[in-house]
């Protein structure tokens, strides 16, 4: 059949993910998914399977939502988890898709065994660092499972080498995550605002952040940190505890889960990341788009895919906090180097469009 027939036939799009929760994972998902929702020739499928069902990104009435008819029982993991393992089988065999995405370093394997023996092209990506640790069980599972797969999608180099080396799988693509386009204010628009967003968890780092900026002692900046607790570390606690400490309410403030995070990019002048884990940041990438200068540690696999050292923004050697202050310092005092930082900003991450991310997924997953 030629190419051009087979393009145009209508196909049947299924995207997998365990939830629509605020977070880096499914802000990519549900870009993906408004992007696909205009596209005539697909009809889209979104399959939602954790114990966590809340969709906190909007999805088009044309998007067809698959969610488990009963509850996720704690008490009873084991039974749950197998109803789920048969929920998203019997699921995916009564959309009969034409083509799979599932997104989740965790949830890839769950996703694989459940449709083992299924007559459909199954395409994975993990959304964290290649070099993340996971016990026995998962790291077993990783390696007997993601070979069956017809594809991996990598976010960047560095983790293809990775799959290469511990899968052997010949199908890899590297493919970076889409970037929405935040028109930057000007300058003299601005706040005097260094921002972070991320949710609060040990790897991201608030806690330094906040004492560096304070250490710091600049007169007329505040720090704004977006973001909420995840995986039960109770973080903010322990970031009020130091706000409380040093009697900082005024120059450092916790938002919380936001929906609008787009006015805080905006309002900003500085986005400041000390995150020393990551997949394919993000957070970092929409900052650079409203125009922001970023500072972030040059931690194995993404911010090195999006700051260019003394261009858009300055990488700091991993956990140098030393150097991360005296940058930050540089920055906030310099105006003329921060407007320059943040013009090759917006420039820098054009690359990264919705529009050519998500054709580059569906040459890969489609196969045109």
């Amino acid at each position: 059949m030629p190419k051009a027939r087979l393009y145009m036939e209508r196909k049947k799009l299924c995207l997998v993910i365990p939830s629509l929760q605020a977070g880096g994972m499914e802000r990519v998902m549900s870009e993906l998914i408004q992007y696909y929702s205009f596209k005539k020739n697909l009809e889209l499928h979104l399959v939602i399977y954790d114990n966590v069902r809340d969709i906190f990104y909007p999805v088009p009435e044309s998007v067809l939502v698959h969610l488990p008819p009963f509850p996720f029982n704690n008490s009873a993991r084991t039974i749950s988890t197998f109803r789920t393992l048969l929920f998203l089988r019997k699921t995916v065999k009564s959309i009969k898709p034409s083509t799979i995405l599932s997104f989740g370093e965790f949830w890839n394997s769950f996703v694989l065994l459940s449709l083992l023996g299924l007559p459909y092209p199954v395409f994975i990506s993990d959304r964290c660092s290649p070099e993340k640790k996971f016990n026995t069980l998962h790291s077993l599972l990783r390696r007997l499972l993601y070979p069956k797969s017809k594809g991996i999608i990598a976010q960047t180099k560095m983790a293809k080498d990775y799959y290469l080396r511990f899968f052997h799988h010949k199908n890899i693509r590297i493919i970076g995550n889409p970037i929405r386009i935040i028109s930057p204010k000007k300058e003299n628009e601005k706040e005097n605002i260094v921002l972070m967003v991320g949710r609060y968890i040990n790897t991201k780092n608030q806690d330094k952040l906040i004492d560096l900026f304070l250490d710091l002692d600049i007169k007329g900046w505040k720090l704004i940190l977006v973001g909420y607790d995840h995986l039960k570390q109770n973080i903010s606690n322990k970031l009020e505890e130091i706000i409380n400490r040093r009697n900082a309410h005024d120059r450092v403030i916790l938002t919380g889960k936001q929906a609008d995070v787009d006015s805080y990019y905006r309002r900003s002048k500085i986005f400041a990341f000390t995150s020393v884990s990551e997949g394919f940041p993000n957070v970092i990438g929409e900052a650079m788009s409203a125009g922001l200068p970023v500072i972030a540690f040059d931690c194995i696999a993404g911010p090195s895919e999006l700051v260019i050292d003394n261009h858009n923004g300055f990488l700091i050697p991993l956990s140098d906090y030393v150097q991360f202050a005296d940058k930050l310092r540089v920055i906030m005092k310099d105006e003329g180097l921060r407007m320059k930082l943040g013009r090759n900003a917006v420039e820098s991450v054009k690359r990264f469009s919705i529009k050519v991310i998500a054709e580059e997924y569906l040459e890969f997953i489609l196969g045109r």
